[in-house]
């Protein structure tokens, strides 16, 4: 590690791993250090939409994220309290009308992906480095490690995640507590078969301020489950919250097949679900941030990891547009583009996930108005998806318009 690299990336998630994949395929020499021992990644399942795949197809690597994954025909959204379907996406017609197909995988299978690509690009992997701090230089950062030791570079990548050192030390802000709680259980799909589950689609029941999600992973051989619910001890204000008997209470009233899933759920750990404001600037000096340091959202329209790898396939096209005579990239006009689009695309994102998260969670009227409203939309109307499973822009300009917002109209229960 005596020579400089073009690039240093901090953090050896799916984001941070898939920019160092995207640099170093623009010739770029690239350095990623990561302060775990090993790499690996938690958690269970990740939506992959059509504006991701069509990026890991141009990058060669489609074919064997559909090999781990499932390619689902549906997605199906039911009422979680009396069962009825409400709404659906025709995912094998949406494939035909965006070029690319809707996935299912395993977050870790999405890892170890991107891991292997990195290895055969040749980028420098670090264990064992904790990073704590940044300096800037003329024409360059340097990251200091928890050890003291110091990694200098023309570019530093912040992809520390939602908890980012760098966004502390630049911003100074913490992330937002949503007061909603995961859970999670990942099983073979044979335990699962008897619950009337649906081993083709992504499948969400919507209940009382919570919902359960289902769908396949690992080529149909694993069943992922994910409950989510408000906290009635985190709107109070207490510490120990997201509790297992908390999760019983909320989803007392949902259906026998919601019931079923419930029951292997994973009880000795639980997600407490946070997110973060946006911010109108990721460029210090020579660092920048990327993923979740710069735009954790919250998970209800399945951009969280779509958005990091499209952070790294932006910032890589806007280096190579900026190569220099010499190899080099003018950093300065190539990280300004990258932050004019990606904060514009991301600030949209999360707004409409903390939006998505209230139309989910209605209770009473309101339930019924959001089911009216739901159960009224044609299946192949793709109107709110437009802005977000197009291409992936490269320019303010190039962003696809949003939707327009369907006012819940008044329903004839007065329950």
């Amino acid at each position: 590690m005596s020579s400089t690299p073009d690039v240093i990336v901090v953090g050896g998630g799916i984001g941070g791993l898939f920019a160092a994949y995207a640099l170093s395929r623009e010739g770029l020499t690239v350095r990623l250090i990561e302060r775990a021992p090993e790499f690996g990644e938690v958690g269970a399942g990740l939506q992959i939409a059509p504006n991701c795949t069509r990026i890991l197809h141009e990058y060669g690597l489609l074919e064997e994220v559909i090999g781990l994954g499932v390619v689902p025909d549906d997605m199906i959204m039911f009422d979680g309290l009396d069962g009825t379907e409400l709404t659906r996406l025709d995912l094998r017609d949406l494939e035909r009308r965006y070029g690319f197909p809707y996935l299912v995988i395993h977050r870790s299978d999405l890892h170890a992906t991107f891991l292997r690509a990195c290895r055969r690009a040749g980028v420098e992997l670090v264990n064992n480095a904790t990073a704590t701090s940044y300096e800037q230089g003329e024409g360059e950062a340097t990251v200091i490690l928890e050890d003291g030791c110091r990694h200098t570079a023309p570019l530093i990548i912040a992809a520390e995640g939602i908890s980012s050192p760098a966004r502390f030390q630049y911003v100074g802000d913490h992330p937002v507590s949503s007061g909603y709680v995961a859970y999670r259980g990942a099983i073979p799909i044979d335990d699962a078969r008897e619950n009337n589950i649906h081993e083709k689609a992504v499948v969400v029941h919507l209940g009382n301020n919570c919902h359960f999600v289902q769908y396949a992973l690992r080529g149909g051989e694993m069943f992922n489950q994910v409950a989510v619910f408000e906290s009635p001890k985190a709107l109070a204000g207490e510490e120990d919250w997201g509790t297992p008997d908390e999760l019983d209470a909320a989803f007392a009233d949902t259906t026998g097949d919601v019931q079923n899933g419930l029951r292997f759920m994973w009880r000795d750990r639980w997600w407490r679900m946070f997110d973060r404001e946006s911010i109108p600037d990721w460029i210090f000096g020579r660092v920048t941030l990327l993923g979740d340091a710069a735009h954790a959202p919250l998970q209800y329209i399945a951009q969280g990891a779509i958005m990091a790898i499209e952070d790294g396939w932006v910032l890589a096209k806007h280096a190579a547009a900026h190569r220099l005579a010499d190899g080099s990239v003018d950093w300065e006009p190539a990280l300004a583009a990258y932050n004019a689009v990606r904060t514009q695309h991301t600030a949209r994102v999360l707004a409409t996930s903390r939006e998505w998260g209230v139309l989910w969670h209605h209770v009473g009227v309101k339930r019924e108005q959001r089911n009216a409203v739901l159960r009224a939309r044609d299946t192949y109307d793709y109107s709110f998806v437009d802005w977000l499973y197009g291409p992936t822009a490269l320019a303010p300009e190039e962003e696809a318009p949003m939707f327009t917002p369907i006012p819940l109209a008044p329903s004839d229960s007065s329950a």
